[in-house]
C-alpha cells in the first residue's frame, strides 16, 4: 500500500487491481535541467535565484525557473521585467542550446547502459523502457535509484524518477515527488495513484483548460475528470476526448519510441517563448527546413520522405511523416509539404515550445541527364539562388544571411 501527500495538500492511497501488463517504465527527471547544467559549469550559480531568459528581449519571458527564484514568486512565462521586480537579486542567463545538447547527450551515454531503448523527451527529460531487465539490474525502483546515483556521480546532475507501467503515470510520478530520488507506482495501482491530483497533471490539459474544466463542469481532481463520459468531455477536448479519458484513467499505451538507426537528417528548436501565431512557427519550420537542406545539398541526398514534430506547452505532442513527391533539395520544394503538414497538424489553440523537422528514405541525384528535359528558367534561378546562399553561410555562418520569412 502506497500513500502520501502531494504538493498541493491533497492525500493519495494507492490499492492494487488486478493488470495483465507487465512493462517497466522509467521516467528520469532533472527540474530546471538548463540552469542545473549552468550550475555545474558554474558553481557561483548554486543557491542563488536564476532564471533562463532573452535579456535582451523587450517581449522576453522566463524560459526556466530555479527553486530559490520560485520561492520569490517568480514562475515560467512571466514577463522578465515582473521577475526582475520580484527578485531584483536574480542572475539571469542567456539560453544556450548546445551546452543543453551536449549535457543531454552525456545522459543518453549514462541511459545506455541500462536498456538500448529510450527516448529523450525534451531537455532534462528522458524515458526508458527496462522491461525484462530485473535479472541484470534487479528491482525496478532499485534500478531507478541506480540510474539517477550515477547520473548524480558522473555528471554532478541531481534528478527524480518514476516507475510504471506506462510514460504518462511515469511522468507524473517524477515530478510529484521532489522529496524522493525514485517513487515506484505498482502495476494496477495507476488510476487509484493520479485519481486526488489536479486535472493539470494529464498531458493535454493547459491553464485554459483547467479553467474551463474548473467553471463549466466544477472539475478539480482527476478522479472528477474521469467520472465524466467521453460525450461530456467533447464540449471541451473536441476529438482528443476519448485520449484525455483514457488518461484520466491511468491508461497510455504509447510505447517508448528508440532513436532510429535509418539515416536522417534532423534539426530541430526549442522556442525561446512559447508561440502559437501560425505565421512565426511557419518561419521557424522555414529555418528548420533551410538547416537540413543545406546538409542534404552538402551530403549529395535527395529525401524521399518528411517529418514533423511538435511539443505543445501542455506536453501533448503532434507527429507525422508524408511522403515527398518532388525529389529536390531546394529549399522552397521541401518547406512546401511541410508547410501543409503544419497546417493539417497544429489544430490546436495551445502554444508550442519544441519543433523538430527531419528528412529521411534518401536517394542520391542522377547525373545522367534526360533527353527531353529542359529545366525552366525559374527553377535554374531558385538553384542558383540556393547554390549563391550555401557559399556565404559557408564562408561567414549560418547567421550571415537569413530569409525573410525567418525573421
Amino acid at each position: 500500500m502506497l500513500s502520501g501527500t502531494c504538493e498541493d495538500g491533497a492525500r493519495f492511497t494507492v490499492s492494487r487491481v488486478p493488470c495483465t501488463v507487465n512493462r517497466h517504465i522509467i521516467h528520469f527527471h532533472i527540474p530546471s535541467f538548463p540552469i542545473a547544467v549552468a550550475r555545474v559549469c558554474s558553481p557561483r550559480l548554486r543557491g542563488r535565484p536564476v532564471v533562463v531568459a532573452q535579456a535582451h528581449s523587450e517581449r522576453g519571458l522566463v524560459i526556466s525557473v530555479s527553486g530559490e527564484a520560485k520561492k520569490e514568486g517568480v514562475f515560467k512565462g512571466m514577463a522578465l521585467s515582473t521577475a526582475m521586480k520580484l527578485c531584483p537579486g536574480m542572475a539571469v542567463l542567456a539560453p544556450d542550446p548546445a551546452l543543453t545538447k551536449r549535457a543531454s547527450r552525456a545522459i543518453e551515454d549514462v541511459v545506455r547502459r541500462y536498456s538500448p531503448l529510450f527516448e529523450p523527451a525534451g531537455p532534462g527529460h528522458i524515458y526508458i523502457d527496462i522491461t525484462g531487465t530485473e535479472r541484470l539490474w534487479g528491482r525496478p525502483r532499485d534500478t531507478g535509484r541506480r540510474l539517477g546515483r550515477e547520473i548524480k556521480s558522473r555528471l554532478c546532475l541531481a534528478g527524480t524518477a518514476g516507475v510504471a507501467i506506462n510514460k504518462m503515470v511515469s511522468s507524473i510520478a517524477s515530478r510529484i515527488t521532489p522529496w524522493l530520488d525514485v517513487l515506484d507506482v505498482d502495476h494496477g495501482r495507476e488510476y487509484s495513484f493520479i485519481a486526488p491530483l489536479k486535472v493539470g497533471v494529464v498531458p493535454g490539459i493547459g491553464g485554459l483548460r483547467q479553467k474551463a474544466l474548473l467553471e463549466e463542469l466544477n472539475i478539480i481532481r482527476v478522479r472528477d475528470l474521469a467520472r465524466l463520459d467521453v460525450g461530456r468531455l467533447r464540449l471541451i477536448f473536441g476529438s482528443h476526448a476519448p485520449v484525455i479519458h483514457q488518461r484520466a484513467m491511468g491508461i497510455d499505451p504509447t510505447p517508448v519510441y528508440p532513436r532510429t538507426k535509418q539515416p536522417m537528417v534532423v534539426e530541430e528548436i526549442t522556442l525561446s517563448e512559447d508561440e502559437n501565431d501560425d505565421k512565426r512557427l511557419l518561419g521557424v519550420i522555414y529555418g528548420l527546413v533551410e538547416r537540413c537542406s543545406q546538409r542534404l545539398r552538402g551530403n549529395g541526398l535527395v529525401p524521399g520522405k518528411a517529418g514533423l514534430f511538435m511539443r505543445y506547452s501542455d506536453h501533448m505532442e503532434r507527429k507525422r511523416q508524408i511522403r515527398l513527391t518532388n525529389f529536390s533539395t531546394i529549399d522552397f520544394d521541401l518547406y512546401g509539404p511541410l508547410e501543409q503538414l503544419f497546417l493539417n497538424l497544429c489544430d490546436r489553440r495551445v502554444k508550442v515550445r519544441f519543433i523538430r523537422v527531419w528528412f529521411l528514405d534518401f536517394t542520391y541525384p542522377s547525373k545522367q541527364l534526360s533527353l527531353f528535359h529542359t529545366p525552366s528558367p525559374l527553377s535554374e534561378k531558385n538553384s542558383a539562388v540556393i547554390k549563391a546562399l550555401d557559399r556565404i553561410r559557408e564562408k561567414h555562418g549560418q547567421g550571415a544571411i537569413k530569409s525573410g520569412r525567418t525573421i
